[in-house]
């Protein structure tokens, strides 16, 4: 922090939290209060309870976490290696096409996500690849939708590398296959893991373009948070919203600790 006054550090604090507090942090305490709550009193919640989430840790609600967590991580795996593929494919190319390159995988993410629904809708309802009603077209909407954040964090990681390594590897004779996997992609280990927990946070929370397409046997979990508001069930969608983001902030801390070794590898 660039002050050097402790009165003007302290103001710096203080203004951070008049703006984090009822920004970020208080609308999360609210969604907790309420999953343990029955009804409200006056501005907030009361009724303390647990069944919420007995409701929200069984049956259909379990089953959907399943689904989202299935849906997370293959959409992850699927845009990680399409992005990184694309990102060292478009190391080779001229500026002129990277940016080509770029903007065509910025797209999705640059269009409302219920427009990447409805394209993905009409792309798969029809022969020869008829997707809709089923897992898969959920799945590919999450991946096109999460691929840009893989494929733009592999691409700065690549313009940090020392090319001295693969220069070295090169001149004691290694092939183009061998410097790719034993050197360049253990160099941007730190960088895949970073994005894999970015496109799985992102498909975990995603909800506009999974409405326009999930099956009836296929339904995530912000859909079932989304259904229970909508019904009046606000408890029960909160406690539901607080398994979602426990789930989450798990996953993202397993992939974080895994970025951290690799980082000291």
């Amino acid at each position: 922090m660039l002050v050097h006054s402790r009165k003007s550090r302290w103001a710096l604090w203080a203004l951070f939290l008049v703006l984090f507090l009822p920004l970020f942090a208080l609308p999360l305490l609210v969604v907790l209060g309420a999953s343990f709550s029955t009804h409200w009193s006056s501005v907030l919640p009361s009724g303390l309870t647990t069944a919420n989430y007995r409701a929200a840790t069984r049956g259909e609600a379990l089953q959907a976490l399943t689904t989202s967590l299935v849906t997370a991580v293959a959409a992850s795996l699927l845009a990680l290696a399409v992005g990184t593929w694309a990102a060292l494919a478009a190391a080779a190319l001229k500026p002129r096409w990277r940016k080509v390159l770029d903007t065509l995988f910025v797209l999705p993410v640059a269009v409302p996500s219920v427009v990447v629904g409805l394209s993905v809708l009409v792309a798969f309802s029809q022969p020869p690849l008829l997707l809709n009603g089923t897992r898969w077209i959920v799945i590919i909407a999450h991946t096109v939708l999460v691929t840009a954040f893989a494929h733009q964090s592999v691409s700065a990681a690549l313009t940090r590398l020392d090319p001295a390594f693969e220069q070295a590897a090169a001149s004691l004779g290694a092939r183009p296959s061998y410097v790719l996997w034993r050197v360049r992609l253990p160099l941007l280990l730190p960088s895949l893991t970073a994005a894999a927990g970015l496109c799985f946070a992102l498909s975990m929370g995603e909800l506009s373009a999974t409405m326009m397409l999930y099956p009836p046997d296929w339904t995530p979990l912000p859909v079932l948070i989304y259904a229970a508001t909508d019904r009046g069930a606000l408890f029960t969608g909160s406690a539901v919203a607080v398994v979602l983001m426990t789930a989450t902030l798990l996953v993202l801390f397993a992939v974080s600790r895994v970025r951290t070794r690799a980082s000291y590898r």
